[in-house]
């Protein structure tokens, strides 16, 4: 029984060395990952602003709070600008801009607030506008409204 079972692991590890080649010869080259961190970001947050891979730009979300002061203004239309423009200084540090943009997600906690961020929101994004997912959600930290991230490709 001992040479059975010795024999049956023989088996199998001889199957999973096979397998293993063969994943490996088809394999990708691996894609090269450029960390997008404008000069001044905090890097102490527990993520990076953007990474860009293979051309495409992958922008973390960002919430419309002041840059230098970090409180979120009264007016929703300055939220949503200062939003969109915390994402333009990713695409500028990319050598993109915002008709890079291809796919754009938007978080509420206000739905009610749609039409006027919709007003901002068309200032920044010419036709043909990139795709886009509005989510109305609870809430976010703070007392933020809105939320951007955006995916671009030159």
């Amino acid at each position: 029984m001992k040479s059975t079972i010795l024999l049956g692991s023989f088996f199998i590890l001889g199957l999973t060395s096979c397998v293993g080649t063969v994943t490996t010869e088809s394999k990708k080259e691996i894609s090269e990952r450029k960390i997008i961190m404008p000069e001044g970001y905090n890097r102490g947050l527990p993520f990076t602003p953007g990474i860009l891979v293979d051309g495409t730009l992958y922008v973390a979300g960002f919430s419309g709070e002041d840059a230098k002061t970090g409180i979120i203004p009264e007016e929703f239309e300055t939220e949503v600008k200062q939003a969109l423009d915390k994402i333009g200084v990713i695409l500028k540090e990319a050598d993109m801009d915002y008709k890079d943009v291809v796919s754009v997600q938007v978080y509420l906690t206000d739905m009610e607030l749609f039409e006027r961020m919709n007003t901002v929101y068309r200032t920044y994004f010419d036709e043909p506008r990139p795709t886009r997912s509005i989510m109305g959600i609870k809430s976010l930290i703070g007392p933020a409204r809105i939320e951007i991230t955006v995916t671009a490709k030159k």
